[in-house]
C-alpha cells in the first residue's frame, strides 16, 4: 500500500529556469513547450475512473494498469477515493468495540486502498508526464488531498481511539517492538497534525495546510513553465569545445522542437552542466549559467520570491499553533537528528573545510586561465570549464575519455550483477507489463528463483518530466494480510540518443545511477509486517544513507572489469585510467560540498526563524551567504526561487541537511565493507547490512538498527576522509 504521507507525494517537484538579460530566447521566440490554455474537460467514462481505482491485476501478482490511464479521470477518481477513504475512517472511529491495536491501528494500516492506487498513477503523471491538462487539474487535486489529510488527522473520535491504544501501557507492553513503534508513529503523527488542539486551533491548522498546498502547486508550476520555456539556441559556429555526444543531444533537442539544423541547450541540469563544462565561448557560458540559476527569479508572473515569503509565514504560523518554537523544530522531531541545532552543528563542522578547499580549487583554475592568457578572473560560469582543465592537467583525467567506458546499458547490467553478488538477486525482462511511456523497461526480480518484485526503469529526459533522478515505490512490501511483493522504479534524465547510438554518461551520473538503484534495493529487500514501515519509509535524514553506500560499488574492480567497457571496442576500462579516477576521487569536492552546504544552511536558517512573515527572499539569501563567507566563484546548488525540495512541498523543508547527515552514515557503513576480510562483497557484512538496515524499514529505531549493524554509533571520520578533508575538522 502507498502509505507515505500525502504531503510528500511528488506533486510537481519540477525544476526550471528563467530568461536572463543576455539575449536569451524567451517564450515569444521559443518553440519549447509553449504555455497553452488547458482544454475544457471532456466527459470521462466510468470505466476510465474505475481503472485508476481497481486493484492491480495481471501478471506477477498484479501490476498497475498504465495503459488504461486517462488524464481526465484523475479528478473524479481522486474524489471517489477520498470519499471511500473518509467512510473507512469514519467506520474505524465510530465502532462500538473498545480501542485496541487490531481494531484501530491495524485497521488504519488497511484503510485507504483506493487512494493508494490512484495516488500511484497521479504521482507518476505529475512527475513523469506533466502536460497543461495535468497542471490544470493539479491545484484542485492537491487541495482535495490537503482537505482529506486534515479530515483524517483532525477526526477527534479517531484520535481518541489512537490515543487510548497509546496510553494503555499494559496492553502496549504485550505488543511486538514493531507494533509498539507503529502505535507511537500513528499517535505522534496525529499530535503533530494538531489533533490534540482545541477546535478553533484545529480548524486554523487545517486552513493553513490547505493554503500551503495551493502555494506548493503554484511554485512547482512556475518552475515547470520556466524550465520548458527558455532555451539557448546555438548555430554551428557556437559549438566550440563541445563533445560529439553533447552536440548530438543539442541537435536532437532542437529537432524535437521543430528547428532541425539548430542546436538547443535546455534549461535543465542535464543539458546545462555539460555545456558549462566544455563550451569554449565564455559569453555563451555566462548566458546559460544566468538563465539556469535565475529560475523563478525573473520578476514576472512566474516569479517565486513572493510565494517563498508566504510559504515561510504559513509554515511558522502552523508550527507555533502546534506548540513548536519554529518549523525546523517541528520538522526534525521524528528524524534521527531530532533537533535543528544538531543538524546545524554537522553542517557548520564541514563548512570551513569545504570553503577552504574551494580556495585551493579556484587558485588551480586561475593558474590555468592565466597560463592561457585568458585575461579573466574566475566567475561562476567558468568553474566547471576550468575545473575540467585542471582535472586533465592535474590528474590526466579527461571526463570524455572516461565516458567512452560508461555506456548506460552496460552499467545497468553491472547494477544487477552487484545485487546478485550481495543479495542473491537475478533480473530477467518482464513480459506483458503495461508501462506509462515507451521508454520504460521492466524486469522481474528473483531471489533464489522466487519472485521478489518488479523493477521499472525510465531513463530518458522528456518534456513534462521533472529534472533529476529519483526512485518511486508503486506498492510497499508487507506480510500483514498475506505477502505483498514490491514494485519500484528508478527515473533518470539522460538524453535519449538518436537511433542506435550509445548513451555515454559521466562518472557522476554513473554514481547517481547506482545511488538510485540503492533506493530500489532498499524497497526490494524490505521484510516487515506492516506496509507503513516498509522499505524506504524511514526518517528523511536516514533514507539516503543506504543508497549512498551503494554508490561505492561502482568503483570496485569487479564492476569496472566486467561492465565499464569501451562502447566501440568492448575493451574494459584500463587500469591506469581507473587509478586516475581513484586519484581524482576527491577532486572538486570543495565545489560540490560548498554548493550543497550553502543550500542546506539556507534552508535550516530560514526555518529556524521565530517569525517567517515578510521574509525578503533575495535579501535573506544575499545576507546569509555574506555572513557565511560564501565564495563568490560559485552559487548555492539551489537558489531560493528554485529550491523545489523546500518550497514545492513540506518533504525536504528544514530537511535538506539530510543528505549530509545520511552521507555520514553512508561513509561509515561503506568503511565496514571496505575493511572486511572478504572485501567489498563480503557475505557476512552484506548479511548484517540486510538484517539490520535494508530489511527492517521503520520497524526499528534507525539508531538502534545502525548500532546493531556497525557494533557502535556512527563516526564522522570516514565522511571527512572520503571527501579529502582534514579529519580533525570534526571531533
Amino acid at each position: 500500500m502507498f502509505k507515505y504521507p500525502l504531503s510528500s507525494w511528488p506533486v510537481g517537484l519540477i525544476l526550471a529556469g528563467v530568461l536572463s538579460a543576455c539575449g536569451q530566447a524567451g517564450p515569444a521566440d521559443s518553440a519549447a513547450a509553449p504555455e497553452v490554455e488547458a482544454e475544457v474537460p471532456t466527459p470521462v467514462s466510468d470505466a476510465a475512473v474505475d481503472a485508476l481505482l481497481a486493484p492491480f491485476e495481471g501478471p506477477y501478482g498484479g501490476v498497475p494498469a498504465f495503459d488504461a490511464v486517462e488524464v481526465a479521470a484523475f479528478e473524479p477518481a481522486m474524489q471517489r477515493a477520498i470519499e471511500d477513504g473518509l467512510a473507512e475512517l469514519d467506520e474505524i472511529a465510530t465502532q462500538d468495540a473498545a480501542p485496541d491495536f487490531e481494531n484501530t491501528i491495524a485497521a488504519l494500516e488497511r484503510q485507504g486502498g483506493l487512494l493508494d492506487r490512484v495516488g500511484v498513477y497521479y504521482s507518476i503523471w505529475t512527475s513523469n508526464l506533466s502536460t497543461p491538462e495535468i497542471r490544470d487539474v493539479e491545484p484542485r487535486i492537491d487541495a482535495m488531498l490537503s482537505e482529506y489529510r486534515s479530515a483524517k488527522y483532525m477526526n477527534q473520535a479517531l484520535f481518541q481511539r489512537v490515543a487510548t491504544v497509546w496510553e494503555n501501557k499494559a496492553a502496549l507492553a504485550e505488543l511486538t517492538d514493531a507494533q509498539q513503534r507503529l502505535v507511537w508513529d500513528y499517535y505522534t503523527d496525529f499530535v503533530r497534525s494538531g489533533a490534540a488542539l482545541d477546535a478553533d486551533r484545529r480548524a486554523e491548522v487545517a486552513d493553513l495546510s490547505a493554503e500551503l498546498s495551493g502555494h506548493f502547486a503554484k511554485f512547482s508550476a512556475n518552475m515547470l513553465h520556466d524550465e520548458q520555456a527558455y532555451i539557448t539556441w546555438l548555430e554551428d559556429s557556437q559549438l566550440g569545445g563541445l563533445p560529439e555526444n553533447v552536440v548530438a543531444a543539442a541537435a536532437a533537442a532542437a529537432r524535437e522542437r521543430g528547428r532541425d539544423g539548430d542546436y538547443a541547450i535546455l534549461n535543465t541540469r542535464s543539458s546545462m552542466d555539460p555545456f558549462l563544462t566544455f563550451a569554449d565561448d565564455r559569453s555563451l557560458r555566462e548566458r546559460v549559467w544566468k538563465t539556469y540559476y535565475s529560475r523563478g527569479d525573473n520578476g514576472d508572473e512566474y516569479d517565486n520570491k513572493g510565494l517563498i515569503a508566504d510559504i515561510l509565514r504559513l509554515r511558522q504560523q502552523r508550527a507555533r499553533l502546534q506548540g513548536y518554537e519554529n518549523f525546523a523544530t517541528y520538522a526534525l522531531e521524528k528524524r534521527v537528528a531530532q533537533r535543528p541545532e544538531n543538524a546545524m552543528a554537522l553542517l557548520m563542522s564541514v563548512w570551513p573545510a569545504a570553503i577552504g578547499r574551494v580556495q585551493e580549487e579556484v587558485a588551480d583554475m586561475q593558474a590555468v586561465a592565466d597560463s592561457e592568457a585568458a585575461g579573466i578572473t574566475i566567475e561562476p560560469w567558468d568553474y566547471r570549464y576550468y575545473a575540467e582543465k585542471v582535472r586533465i592537467a592535474k590528474y590526466d583525467l579527461d571526463s570524455n575519455e572516461v565516458k567512452q567506458y560508461l555506456e548506460l546499458n552496460n552499467l545497468v547490467e553491472g547494477m544487477f550483477w552487484m545485487a546478485g553478488q550481495l543479495y542473491g538477486f537475478s533480473f530477467q525482462p518482464a513480459v506483458d507489463v503495461p508501462v506509462f511511456h515507451e521508454d520504460v523497461r521492466v524486469w522481474q526480480v528473483l531471489q533464489d528463483g522466487e519472485h521478489q518484485g518488479l523493477f521499472y526503469f525510465d531513463p530518458y529526459a522528456r518534456t513534462g518530466k521533472r529534472s533529476g533522478a529519483w526512485m518511486n515505490g508503486y506498492n510497499q512490501q508487507s506480510t500483514f494480510d498475506g505477502p505483498v511483493k514490491v514494485m519500484v522504479s528508478n527515473n533518470s534524465n539522460f538524453i535519449k540518443p538518436d537511433g542506435d547510438n550509445p548513451v555515454l554518461i559521466s562518472w557522476d551520473d554513473a554514481e547517481t545511477l547506482f545511488h538510485e538503484f540503492g533506493h530500489a534495493l532498499h524497497g526490494l529487500l524490505s521484510n516487515v509486517t506492516y506496509p507503513s514501515q516498509s522499505g524506504t519509509a524511514v526518517a528523511r535524514d536516514y533514507v539516503e544513507f543506504p543508497s549512498q553506500v551503494h554508490e561505492n560499488w561502482l568503483m570496485t574492480p569487479e564492476i569496472l572489469n566486467q561492465f565499464a567497457l569501451h562502447y566501440e571496442t568492448g575493451e574494459p576500462i584500463p587500469e591506469d585510467l581507473v587509478a586516475r579516477i581513484g586519484k581524482a576521487g576527491t577532486f572538486n569536492q570543495g565545489y560540490a560540498t560548498t554548493e550543497y552546504l550553502a543550500s542546506a544552511l539556507m534552508d535550516m536558517k530560514l526555518h529556524m526563524l521565530e517569525d517567517g512573515s515578510d521574509v525578503d527572499a533575495a535579501a535573506f539569501e544575499a545576507e546569509t551567504l555574506s555572513a557565511l563567507g560564501m565564495p563568490t566563484e560559485l552559487p548555492m546548488r539551489h537558489r531560493l526561487p528554485h529550491f523545489s525540495h523546500v518550497f514545492s512541498s513540506d518533504g525536504y523543508a528544514a530537511g535538506y541537511y539530510a543528505y549530509l547527515w545520511s552521507d555520514t552514515y553512508g561513509a561509515d557503513a561503506w568503511a565496514a565493507f571496505a575493511d572486511a576480510e572478504g572485501g567489498a562483497y563480503d557475505p557476512v557484512v552484506a548479511e548484517r547490512f540486510v538484517d539490520h538496515i535494508l530489511s527492517v524499514g521503520n520497524s526499528v529505531d534507525p539508531v538502534d538498527g545502525y548500532r546493531a549493524f556497525r557494533g557502535r554509533d556512527v563516526d564522522t571520520t570516514a565522511l571527512m576522509r572520503q571527501r579529502g578533508f582534514p579529519t580533525g575538522t570534526v571531533e
